[in-house]
């Protein structure tokens, strides 16, 4: 007997026939979705003689149904799970970020600053940053553009070798072209009237520094002598650790030096940075002795440490904490880091001139008004303190004051102005 059966089109699903059962298999993957016995389509009726296939379609639907049904169970499951996963997951990282801000936060603010405060290295580094070099011939001058000048090593009492350089004025290049200069010919140029300029730079570099050269020449085109020297640890003077006494006590032998040899000439000093707190100190000691110094200029100056660490970039994530002052302004005092140049000053009769650019982001003009404000109230007229801020549109930032086209103008005026006064 041959058995007849129709074909029932499925969506996305083909059925074959076979001798014995119906294959239904996915048009996708191709798998065997569900094998269905070929009897179980076809059911007999009363008269046996009769054979009347089921609703194919019906079973086969019902199959596809319960099978969907199954899948999207098994989806679901899998989704809950994956969700549960990267839940997990995801308070995994945000309890290992939390761990890492806290352990950041840590150091930060409480290792560092203990660090400092129980450290006084740490704190001279800082200060000082005698670490921060620049690559420099100092044995040979003239290869940075300097002409009519020398390089020669001056020993102090204590026993420090101080790099020097001896800068002759414009005047004088015509005379050493003619002749060579020897060590007593520069000694004795000292000598022939000309002010002389003592420059003490900041806290990074040497006497090398590019911004500084730059000035050295502005001050040879005035006629100007100038003596610049590394302090203790700077440049190729002697790897002794740095201090506030230890550096004016350097510059003090660069006094000594140039006093000996100017033979009554007008000293200057030029204290630029971490120098105007250096020299300050050096000149209030000096006049304390009896010295007179024939003025002062201070080039992007502060007014104490104090005020200084408060208001320098770095230390803007601390200054807020209740604790700043403990860990960071007072152990420095303690171990003789003060540079207080408002003290100093208001006890000083030398002229004094400030320069101080608007954008200064190192040492904030604020910082220098306010000691211009100390000293002038203090002075009440008796000696001359004057103050030339730069516009911050020049750009001249915290040492490039030696690009303005009037600075020559404005160091000869000052110059001029100081030679009047006599201190009473």
């Amino acid at each position: 007997m041959i058995t007849c059966c129709r074909l029932v089109a499925i969506p996305q699903h083909d059925i074959y026939f076979g001798l014995h059962e119906y294959q239904v298999r996915n048009t996708v993957n191709k798998h065997v979705i569900r094998r269905v016995p070929s009897r179980q389509l076809f059911r007999s009726s009363r008269n046996k003689t009769s054979v009347q296939p089921i609703s194919f379609t019906t079973r086969v639907k019902k199959r596809y149904r319960q099978w969907t049904e199954q899948r999207n169970r098994k989806r679901l499951l899998g989704n809950i799970m994956k969700l549960i996963y990267k839940r997990r997951f995801i308070k995994r990282i945000l309890f290992g970020t939390g761990i890492c801000i806290l352990l950041v936060f840590i150091f930060i603010f409480i290792i560092i600053p203990l660090v400092y405060k129980n450290s006084y290295s740490f704190q001279r580094s800082l200060l000082f940053l005698n670490f921060v070099n620049i690559p420099v011939n100092f044995k040979s001058p003239s290869s940075l553009g300097l002409d009519g000048a020398r390089n020669f090593y001056l020993t102090t009492e204590d026993n420090v070798t101080l790099g020097v350089w001896q800068i002759l004025p414009e005047l004088l290049l015509p005379k050493l072209k003619l002749s060579e200069f020897k060590e007593r010919d520069y000694e004795n140029a000292l000598g022939d009237g000309t002010p002389v300029f003592i420059y003490m730079h900041g806290n990074s570099g040497n006497r090398g520094s590019a911004h500084r050269v730059e000035l050295y020449k502005i001050l040879q085109k005035n006629n100007y002598h100038v003596v610049a020297f590394d302090y203790r640890s700077y440049g190729d003077s002697s790897p002794v650790e740095p201090s506030e006494n230890g550096v004016v006590s350097d510059s003090k032998a660069i006094y000594k030096w140039v006093k000996r040899h100017s033979n009554g000439a007008k000293i200057y000093f030029w204290g630029h940075s971490l120098g105007t707190g250096i020299s300050s100190h050096l000149l209030d000691v000096l006049e304390s002795e009896g010295q007179t110094i024939s003025g002062l200029v201070l080039e992007a100056p502060f007014n104490n440490m104090c005020d200084e660490v408060r208001s320098y970039p770095l230390a803007k994530v601390f200054r807020y904490l209740p604790w700043f002052d403990f860990f960071f302004t007072e152990p420095m005092y303690e171990n003789g880091l003060k540079f207080q140049s408002d003290r100093h000053l208001v006890k000083v009769k030398a002229p004094i001139l400030i320069l101080h650019a608007e954008d200064d982001i190192v040492i904030p003009i604020k910082l220098g008004l306010k000691l211009y404000e100390t000293v002038q109230s203090s002075r009440q007229g008796k000696s001359p303190i004057k103050f030339i801020k730069f516009d911050k549109n020049r750009h001249f930032g915290h040492k490039f004051i030696y690009k303005d086209e009037s600075l020559s103008n404005k160091i000869e005026d000052f110059v001029k102005e100081s030679s009047r006064y006599k201190p009473l």
